[in-house]
C-alpha cells in the first residue's frame, strides 16, 4: 500500500515538465565536459554545445567597448542625481551578485538598493558573505517566507518537481520586482544569463533580459506556481486563504504591471564579460567576500552557491535526473574560461561528480519532514533509464563523460 507521501509524489511528479524533452542518446561536448541531457542545451553537428559556441563568440565575436556605450546609456537614462535608489540588484552577498551590485555604485555611479530573498537555512559562511557585503556600503532589505508554508512548499517541490530548492527560485526571481515596484525604480540588474552562459535556450542570447513570458519554462522548471499551491490545497499543506495571503512574492508582477511601470530587467552579463572566478577575486578585494574553508559537496569549488544548507540537494537532484551535475557545471564553465584543459575537467568530474550531501542530510529530512526511507524512493523515482542502469542492489550511470576521442588536444578553439 502507498503511503501518503508516495500517493503525493504520483499525483505530484507530472509538473516537471522539462525532463520529457531529454533525448535519450547521451552524448558529451567534446570542447567542455557537459552533455545533452542539461535541460535546452543544444549541440551542432560537431558535437560542440551552445555554451561553448557562446564563449566563444565572448571572446572574438562582441564588440564590448560597443555594449559599454549601451550600458552607459542604459545607466544615464535611469540614474537619479537626489541620492535617492536608481537600481535594484537582487542577491545575496555572493560574488556574483556583489560584484554587479559594486560595480554598478563605484563604476558607473548608480545608487543601488540590493534586496536578498533568504536561503532556507543559512550556512555560516554565507551569513558572514552577506553581512560582509551590506557593511560594504549597501542598502538591503531581506525577505524572510512564512517558515512554515515555506517548508511545505519545498516538500511539494521535491516530490513534484525534484527539486525541493524550486520555492527558492520563485522568491529570488519575483521579489526584486515587487520592490522595485514599490520604490518606483525601473531597472533591475540580474547577474549572467545562465541559458547563454552554462548552456540553455539560445534565443535570448542577444537580449540584454529576459522576457516574462520566458520564466516559467527556464527558471521555473515549467512547474506553473498555481498548480503546485493547488495540489498542496488538495492534500491539506496549506488552505486557500493561506494559498492567497502567504505567496504574492514568490509571484513575478504581471506583464501589465511591468509595462506600465516601465520597469526593465537585465543582465549585467550581456554589457560586461562574465567570469565567475574574476567575479570571486573581485569581491574579494572590493566587498568582503570568504571562499568557504572546505570545498562544496559534489564539486571541487569553494566559492559559489555558499549560502544555504540546502543547496547540495538541488545539485543532487540534478545529478539524479539529467546523470550531470555541479562538479559538471564548475568544470564546463572553467574549461570555456581558458582556466583548467579538458583532460583536468574530465578527472575532477569522474572524482567529485555525484557525491552524496551528507553533511545536511538529516537537516534536509527534518526541514522537507520526510523520512529517509521516503527520500531515497523519489531519488529512485526520477532515474531516467537511458541515464540510469540498476547492477544488483546499486545504480549506475550508463554514461559518463571520458578521455579517448574526445581529448581537447585534438580540438582546437576558434
Amino acid at each position: 500500500m502507498k503511503t501518503n507521501t508516495q500517493q503525493m509524489h504520483a499525483d505530484l511528479k507530472p509538473l516537471e515538465k522539462q525532463i520529457l524533452d531529454l533525448p535519450k542518446e547521451v552524448k558529451f561536448c567534446r570542447k567542455c565536459v557537459v552533455s545533452n541531457q542539461r535541460p535546452r542545451i543544444e549541440f551542432d553537428e560537431e558535437g560542440v554545445c551552445s555554451a561553448c559556441r557562446f564563449a566563444e563568440r565572448k571572446r572574438n565575436g562582441i564588440d564590448w567597448g560597443m555594449r559599454e556605450e549601451e550600458l552607459e546609456k542604459l545607466l544615464d537614462k535611469h540614474r537619479r542625481n537626489d541620492g535617492s535608489w536608481d537600481v535594484v540588484v537582487p542577491g545575496s552577498g555572493g560574488k556574483d551578485s556583489a560584484y554587479v551590485a559594486h560595480q554598478l555604485r563605484d563604476r558607473w555611479g548608480m545608487n543601488p538598493l540590493t534586496v536578498t530573498w533568504s536561503p532556507f537555512v543559512y550556512t555560516d559562511i554565507g551569513r558572514k558573505n552577506f553581512h560582509n557585503f551590506i557593511d560594504s556600503g549597501f542598502n538591503n532589505l531581506l525577505a524572510t517566507p512564512n517558515g512554515e508554508l515555506h517548508r511545505k512548499l519545498s516538500k511539494l517541490s521535491f516530490l513534484g518537481v525534484g527539486d525541493a530548492w524550486q520555492p527558492f527560485t520563485y522568491g529570488q526571481m519575483s521579489y526584486a520586482f515587487h520592490i522595485a515596484l514599490k520604490f518606483g525604480i525601473k531597472l533591475v540588474f540580474f547577474g549572467e544569463n545562465g541559458e547563454a552562459e552554462y548552456g540553455g535556450d539560445t534565443k535570448n542570447n542577444d537580449l540584454p533580459g529576459m522576457p516574462l513570458e520566458d520564466w516559467r519554462l527556464l527558471y521555473f522548471k515549467g512547474a506553473n506556481l498555481d498548480e503546485l499551491l493547488q495540489r498542496g490545497i488538495e492534500h491539506g499543506f496549506f488552505s486557500e486563504r493561506d494559498a492567497k495571503n502567504n505567496f504574492q512574492f514568490y509571484y513575478p508582477p504581471s506583464e501589465e504591471e511591468m509595462r506600465k511601470s516601465g520597469c526593465e530587467m537585465h543582465w549585467y552579463s550581456y554589457y560586461q564579460k562574465w567570469i565567475p572566478q574574476e567575479n570571486y577575486y573581485y569581491c574579494r578585494e572590493h566587498t568582503g567576500f570568504e571562499a568557504n574553508a572546505e570545498r562544496s559537496e559534489g564539486t571541487y569549488s569553494k566559492y559559489a552557491s555558499l549560502d544555504d544548507r540546502m543547496d547540495g540537494f538541488h545539485f543532487y537532484l540534478a545529478y539524479i535526473k539529467f546523470g550531470i551535475s555541479r562538479c559538471t557545471s564548475d568544470a564546463a564553465h572553467e574549461v570555456r574560461d581558458g582556466h583548467i584543459t579538458r583532460d583536468e575537467a574530465v578527472a575532477l568530474v569522474r572524482r567529485y561528480e555525484g557525491e552524496f550531501p551528507e553533511k545536511y542530510f538529516q537537516e534536509f529530512l527534518e526541514y522537507t519532514d520526510i523520512t529517509e526511507e521516503q527520500f531515497w524512493q523519489v531519488i529512485d523515482s526520477w532515474r531516467q533509464p537511458h541515464i540510469w542502469e540498476k547492477r544488483g542492489d546499486d545504480w549506475h550511470l550508463k554514461h559518463a563523460v571520458h578521455y579517448p576521442e574526445d581529448a581537447v588536444d585534438t580540438i582546437e578553439w576558434d
